[in-house]
């Protein structure tokens, strides 16, 4: 594992463009023979002609329109779970496999070859701009991220940088995202993410998981302003790197409070709302065909505050019934979600019925069937297809 740090700063040097020109690190990549047929047939520009009629049926269902039959994607759904992706978890650190672009490529793309999944959300993480802003980080295996320089002062939030000219600051994120747009024109819904300014924040004061956020919430408590300012910061860079995002293939755009089950419901409206209500006004004024998604992991206990921030539609965590959820936002709220992820673990007929009380649930319109957070990782593979097909099956006789 520790031969394969360095590819990162090597990785990072690399004109961004298809067709790798450094030999040794393509000598490394070519020991993966899926990532090595699919550099042949990308740098040869060589694409499937073969159009899919439900390529749009995922941004048509975020916008509220009349679909066919229910969309379906997965949170996490490039993931441990699949032993094509442990082909490269197993071999490379998180931040190489996801600051690689061949490689980000093709993990992005693994679920929906797999499963026929309506979106390829980008393989990446809420933590990814960080460094572009002077706060840098490390992915440890079992303990998860880990903040190298922990913001702690008005002085650091004073000397954060800013997301000036992402093409230099991260440079590995156009090609992987015009990549998967090229691999999935006409043929699937391409889908970018942010992580929300608390949770970003949050992450950046805590230093990394925490049971309690109490860094965080006590600075938010006793020092207000300083908590503001470091919110206001990272909410002008997350709404620049969103709009990157968009301007360089991304179809949909979900926004993931991932920490908003730290937040008591007047924290949520003081430091976490308006914040992440600002990127959904940036973006519906600056790209207003493009759908964009607010998942607050354990805050369904107020979902009412979620109904006036302006996004496309509402992601809802699996604690929430659906069917509570569809009466707390009405019948013309876009909803997604909410089957637990523990779900997976049972058989065939425990996933169907899930799936099929879940769409009654939601009424059959108006919504984008997920799990109400991600994969695990020990999910068999096997039930993610079965969920799949449900869904597709299920919805179909049901609109």
């Amino acid at each position: 594992m520790k031969e394969l740090i360095p590819l990162l700063a090597a990785v990072l040097l690399i004109i961004p463009c298809q067709c790798w020109t450094n030999t040794g690190f393509s000598q490394r990549l070519s020991s993966f023979p899926t990532l090595r047929s699919n550099r042949v047939r990308r740098c040869a520009m060589v694409h499937s002609s073969d159009a899919n009629d439900d390529h749009d049926l995922l941004i048509r269902a975020y916008k509220g329109e009349d679909v066919h039959r229910t969309p379906v994607w997965l949170m996490r759904q490039a993931g441990r779970y699949m032993a094509d992706f442990r082909k490269f978890s197993d071999k490379l650190p998180f931040r190489t496999r996801s600051e690689t672009p061949e490689v980000a490529v093709e993990l992005s793309l693994q679920p929906w070859r797999r499963f026929g999944v309506d979106g390829v959300i980008l393989f990446s993480d809420i933590l990814t701009p960080l460094p572009a802003l002077g706060v840098d980080f490390t992915i440890i295996g079992g303990q998860g991220p880990q903040i190298m320089n922990p913001i702690r002062t008005g002085d650091q939030i004073q000397s954060l940088r800013r997301l000036h000219d992402i093409d230099t600051q991260l440079p590995f994120l156009k090609p992987i995202l015009t990549t998967l747009r090229d691999e999935t024109v006409s043929k699937t819904t391409l889908i970018g993410f942010v992580g929300a300014p608390w949770t970003l924040a949050a992450y950046s004061v805590e230093g990394g998981h925490t049971k309690l956020c109490a860094q965080m919430k006590t600075m938010c408590l006793e020092q207000p302003q300083m908590a503001h300012a470091l919110l206001d910061h990272y909410t002008s860079a997350l709404c620049d790197y969103a709009a990157y995002q968009v301007a360089h293939g991304a179809q949909v755009l979900q926004v993931f409070e991932s920490w908003a089950h730290h937040l008591s419901e007047d924290l949520f409206v003081q430091f976490a709302k308006p914040y992440a209500a600002r990127i959904a006004s940036f973006l519906r004024t600056k790209y207003p065909h493009v759908p964009v998604v607010y998942f607050a992991n354990g805050g369904s206990g107020y979902l009412h505050q979620q109904l006036d921030m302006g996004f496309s539609a509402l992601s809802i965590d699996w604690q929430l019934s659906m069917a509570t959820a569809r009466k707390v936002a009405g019948p013309d709220v876009v909803l997604a979600g909410n089957i637990d992820p523990i779900v997976l673990y049972g058989s065939q007929t425990t996933i169907d019925d899930a799936v099929e009380r879940c769409l009654s649930e939601a009424g059959g319109a108006k919504h984008v069937m997920n799990l109400g957070h991600g994969v695990e990782k020990d999910t068999p593979e096997e039930a993610v297809a079965t969920f799949v097909q449900a869904v597709k099956t299920r919805s179909r006789r049901r609109l």
